[in-house]
Parts: C-alpha cells; sequence; structure tokens
C-alpha cells in the first residue's frame, strides 16, 4: 500500500538511497563515499537535525579490563527481559569496542579521567562503568559532530550526496515485491521518485506519538510506517522504553528536558514530596535498575500517594561536579527555573525509545529485498523488551558501519516500482487527539479495557481524501504505528520489560515470543513467532 500523494514531478536514479543522518546514517555513508558508490542520502531537516545529537547518556562498551564482554553480554540480557536475542546481544558486545575506536580515529573528543584515560560511568542496569561520555552530557552531540565532519571530508569528489529538507513518503517496490527507490516530499514541496538498487531506513523512532519525549520533532514513525505499507515486517512496537527522568514541566509541550542516567550513576536519589527515597526496596539496584523498573515504579508511588511527580535530589553534587559533568542539563534545568544545585528537579517518565521497529539483523537486512534498516527504526533483538542504557547509539554505530559495508561491497538489483494500491490518509487535526489517546491508554500502565479504548478513538479519527502533505504525513505515519501498538499490546496479555499491564502483572513464559506486525489491505496482521535469527530473510 502507498499514500496518496501528489503525482511525482520527475524521477532520477541512484545506486543507494539512505533515509537518515544520525549515527547509524552517517555510519553507513562514510562507507558508501570512500567507495565512491552513487548514493543519494536525504535528511527531513539539517543534515545533524537527529534523535543522536540529542543524546546525553553516552555508549556502553567494554572498556576497562577488570570488564568483561561476558558481563556486558548478561546485563543486556538481563534488561531485555527475555526478548534478546542472545546471538545478536553477542555479536554487538562484541563489535562496539571497535566502534568506539573507529569514532577517535575520526577525531571524536571523549571524556578523560586524571590519568588521562577514557573516563567511565556507570549507568541503570550496568554491573561496571563502561559508559563512555563527551562533554559530560553531550556524548551524542560529539558523536554527530565527528562523524558529520569525516563525511563532509570524504563527499568531496564523490558520488555520493546528502539532500536536506527532504522527508521520506514512501518505499517503492517493483512488480517482485522488492524493494527499489523511495519517494519523497521535496525541500520545494513537489512530489519525486528517487529509484535505487537498495533503500537504507536510518529514520529514529516514534517518540512524537505521546505528549512529552526526550526525542527530536522528526521522530514521528516515518521509517516504520513506509515499510509497513511497502510489505516489510515490524516486529515489539509494544516495547516503548519510557525515561523516568524528563523535567516535570508545565511548559513542555513537543520536548521534555530529559535528565540523564548518568546523574543516578553518580549518585542522584529518586525521592517523593516528603524526601522518602522511591526505589528503596524495590529492586537490589535501587535508583539505578532497568528503566522500565524505575519508571514502572515512578508511576505506581504517584498513584498510591496522589502526587503529581517525583523529585530527583542531586544537590550533593555541589556546583562544581554539575558544571563539568551535566553542564547542558544544568543549562537547560535553569532555563526552566530550576536550580539542580541547590533543588532538587520534580521528574516524571516520558516516552524516550522504541525497542521495536523494522525486523532486521545488525547489518540491517529486513524480510523485504532491498531494504535496510538500522538505528532506532529498527528492531535487531539486541533491545528485547527494554534497552540497556546506552546500547543504542554503539548499536547505530555497529549498523549502521555494516550496512555500509555491505552495500559497498555490492548491492541487488531491482525492476521497475509496480502500481500499488493506496491507503487512507489521516487529517492533521486529528494529531493532538491521536497523542492524547495514546498518553492515557499506552503509557506506562497499560490495561485491556484502555487499549480496547484505543483502538475505538484511532479508528474514529478523521480521513483525508486530499492528496498528502507534511502536516497529514506525520498524523498518518504516527496513526499507523500507533494502531500496532495497540494491537500489539493488547494481544501481549502479560508485563514483561518497558511493556506493562495493570490486568496482567506477571510476566509468563508463554509470551518469550516476538510479535511480528503486517499490513494487508491496510489493515494490522499480527503473528506471533520464537524468538528467531536465522527467520531475518536476507535482503
Amino acid at each position: 500500500m502507498m499514500l496518496p500523494a501528489p503525482a511525482p514531478v520527475g524521477a532520477e536514479r541512484t545506486g543507494v538511497v539512505v533515509v537518515g543522518t544520525g549515527a547509524a546514517g552517517l555510519s553507513a555513508l562514510l562507507h558508501l563515499a570512500a567507495a565512491d558508490v552513487d548514493c543519494i542520502a536525504i535528511t527531513r531537516g539539517a543534515a545533524t537535525d537527529s534523535a543522536t545529537a540529542w543524546a546525553q547518556g553516552g555508549l556502553a562498551a567494554v572498556w576497562d579490563e577488570a570488564d568483561s564482554l561476558e558481563a556486558h553480554v548478561t546485563d543486556t540480557l538481563v534488561a531485555g527481559a527475555g526478548l534478546c536475542d542472545e546471538a545478536a546481544v553477542r555479536e554487538l558486545v562484541a563489535a562496539a569496542p571497535g566502534a568506539i575506536r573507529r569514532l577517535l580515529r575520526l577525531g571524536a573528543r571523549f571524556d578523560l579521567d586524571a590519568s588521562g584515560a577514557i573516563d567511565l560511568h556507570l549507568e541503570g542496569g550496568h554491573g561496571a562503568r563502561r559508559i563512555i561520555h563527551a562533554d559530560g552530557d553531550a556524548s551524542g552531540a560529539e558523536v554527530e559532530r565527528a562523524l558529520w565532519a569525516a563525511l563532509s571530508l570524504a563527499l568531496q569528489g564523490s558520488r555520493t550526496s546528502v539532500r536536506e529538507h527532504t522527508r521520506l513518503v514512501d518505499v517503492l517496490t517493483d512488480a517482485a515485491g522488492h524493494a527499489c527507490g523511495v519517494r519523497v516530499l521535496a525541500a520545494d514541496g513537489s512530489v519525486r521518485d528517487i529509484l535505487a538498487d537498495a533503500v537504507v531506513l536510518a529514520t529514529g523512532g516514534i517518540g512524537q506519538l505521546w505528549p512529552v519525549t526526550s526525542n527530536p520533532p522528526g521522530a514521528t514513525g516515518d521509517g516504520v510506517a513506509a515499510a509497513l505499507r511497502a510489505g516489510a515486517d515490524v516486529c515489539d512496537l509494544e516495547f516503548v522504553q519510557f525515561h523516568p527522568t524528563v523535567l516535570a514541566d508545565e511548559s513542555a509541550t513537543s520536548r521534555g528536558v530529559l535528565v540523564s542516567e548518568a546523574a543516578r550513576g553518580e549518585g542522584a536519589v529518586l525521592r517523593d514530596g516528603a524526601g522518602t527515597p522511591i526505589m528503596a526496596g524495590v529492586h537490589p539496584q535501587a535508583d539505578l535498575a532497568p528503566r522500565d523498573v524505575v519508571s514502572a515504579a515512578i508511576i505506581a508511588h504517584l498513584a498510591r500517594t496522589g502526587e503529581p511527580h517525583a523529585f530527583l535530589d542531586a544537590t550533593a553534587f555541589g556546583a562544581k561536579v554539575w558544571e563539568q559533568h551535566f553542564p547542558g542539563i544544568l543549562h537547560l534545568c535553569r532555563d526552566r527555573g530550576i536550580d539542580p544545585v541547590t533543588q532538587t528537579i520534580p521528574v516524571h517518565p516520558a516516552a524516550h525509545y522504541a525497542c521495536g521497529g523494522v525486523v532486521a539483523d545488525l547489518a540491517g537486512r529486513t524480510s523485504l529485498p532491498g531494504l535496510f534498516a538500522v538505528g532506532e527504526v529498527a528492531a535487531t533483538g539486541v533491545q528485547g523488551a527494554n534497552r540497556l542504557a546506552s546500547n543504542s547509539l554503539t548499536e547505530a554505530l555497529v549498523a549502521g558501519d555494516r550496512v555500509g559495508a555491505l552495500l559497498a561491497s555490492g548491492r541487488p538489483n531491482p525492476g521497475r516500482p509496480a502500481l500499488r494500491g493506496t491507503v487512507g490518509a489521516i487529517a492533521a487535526d486529528a494529531l493532538p487527539g491521536i497523542r492524547s489517546a495514546m498518553q492515557r491508554h499506552a503509557f506506562v500502565a497499560r490495561s485491556a479495557a484502555g487499549l480496547a479504548a484505543l483502538g475505538s478513538e484511532l479508528t474514529a479519527f478523521g480521513r483525508w481524501t486530499g492528496p498528502v502533505d507534511g502536516t497529514t504525513l506525520t498524523a498518518t505515519n504516527l496513526h499507523t504505528v500507533a494502531t500496532v501498538l495497540a494491537a500489539a499490546a493488547a494481544e501481549r496479555t502479560e508485563s514483561r520489560g518497558a511493556h506493562r499491564r495493570d490486568d496482567f502483572p506477571g510476566t509468563s513464559q508463554a509470551w518469550e515470543r516476538r510479535i511480528v506486525a503486517t499490513l494487508g489491505d491496510g489493515e494490522v496482521r499480527l503473528n506471533t513467532k520464537p524468538l528467531f535469527t536465522s527467520e531475518r530473510t536476507a535482503a
């Protein structure tokens, strides 16, 4: 299925199309540019506008001799609550130190300790210090800077190019069902087709489905929705990580101020209004428990007490620690009227990271030949039911590097685009209602009644009969993702990882399975499958 877009004003051909310029997309492009591949990269904003640039926490990798790959694997599997693909986890953990070394060779500048060695931090769910930071709480910005600087040099004289302010509408497929290009909204507002031998989705997540999120404005599920319409498998969408410590700010709209988990790694404590620690006795790791545990504990505590939010107490840090380790957070909080040096920070869980997405392996290969997915848009099995802190940037680097190397060495050769049926768009004015419904029925705690109500509300939103533009595209893609998420969350009658059901509080061994979603004739189809590695078909 495809969206009813205006007729394309033209078509051009290239070898590879890369959609998105965060850590995953840029890592792939470095290979393609170096190999002088005929490639067009598109990004809906400026080249460095991505979730990567917003990431505070850091990159997880075994760097200390006292740490071990096996310990990192174990921590990831525990956080993933039984749904990780262990083979994929082992691949990632083994490749992570090499990803850091590549960044260093590209000129990335990471924080150093007093001895001049890389300064390692601790975050929730990790049993050892293995989180690498840059500029305290600006790790993602440094990763984006280093990758973009290296790519800018590689683009000179290369057949690879980057087009800004160009947005994905649909993935094109040929008569054999292979991906063969993309339809885009160009910077001038026209619709164009870019035909290609391979399409790489590196479009990020779905955080804009909720009223407050730590995600950038572009996290509207464009890649997941386009992949579904093209016929690709999507899984694990019910597992959305809600970061436990986002500034509770009534003025927040689409972006909340994330207070990095690294603050709790340095000793900050979650408290209620009376100053009582919230995580005491809840989990052996207390404030450094996995994010799903901490978010659920906060929501449960607020439900019991009627308080509007919790508080993060980092006043013991003093001004020096705040200024040296968390300067960005300090600035953002002060802008919102809170001084963390002397005041506790009001916090509340908010949408942060999608553990699910387009089914793919760590080289980006999906169920649809010619289509690749890397970064947050992909579900590789690494994150399972709940992402371990700071594994995502590392995964984006590793997967982007692998798909880039793969496509630089040879690509499939699809046919011409084939006609597909159209699927109805959603009116742009439905967007506030979609977000409100998701917050009420598909937030940290869910139930059968709430998810049924969500399904009904999603069905009732008004359709758009004209051709899509940017605003209707946003509403339609978020509506598509919300519909699949609601169906999968209703289907999974247990609580596991980032998916919590009030009416099914226990974890069921019978649900050590993935829920795979496809679109057929515009309808969502769900199929439960065992944990799989071999079933991820190669493109």
